[in-house]
């Protein structure tokens, strides 16, 4: 209820797509937060060591990924297992959780007969795919 005691009612596509954008948020956080601990404790070893990285920021990018041996595009994912890297599987999560929400969407639209919003968000999900899959990436 609200200040007039009027019910708030919600739409169940807004109720879907909240309680997965909080469930991915909140998983997305707890991997950053136990990824960058195991990286400052030292449980975990990371890709580059944490006294090197003053030393190599200064490096242009190129030079950078040369001397670190850090993959560029989806291929981070390879190296998972390191404690700096692993970081990046809860920013895929963050960044990744309105994927779930959006895929969710489609067959509630499509049983109520609703084709455009089904369709709208068939199409936001390909243009967010191609977007990550980084296939329009210029010099791929």
């Amino acid at each position: 209820m609200n200040e007039a005691n009027v019910p708030i009612v919600q739409a169940p596509e807004q109720f879907v797509y909240a309680r997965l954008l909080e469930r991915g948020t909140r998983l997305g956080l707890v991997i950053l937060v136990l990824s960058f601990v195991a990286h400052v404790m030292g449980w975990v070893p990371p890709q580059v060591p944490l006294e090197q990285l003053p030393a190599l920021w200064s490096h242009p990018v190129e030079v950078f990924l040369a001397e670190t041996g850090s993959p560029t595009g989806w291929r981070w994912v390879l190296l998972i297992y390191r404690s700096d890297v692993a970081s990046m599987a809860g920013i895929v999560v963050l960044g990744g959780v309105s994927i779930v929400c959006l895929a969710a969407l489609v067959p509630i639209y499509r049983r109520r007969g609703e084709r455009a919003f089904a369709a709208l968000c068939i199409a936001e999900l390909l243009v967010i795919l191609i977007a990550a899959s980084g296939l329009l990436s210029v010099g791929s």
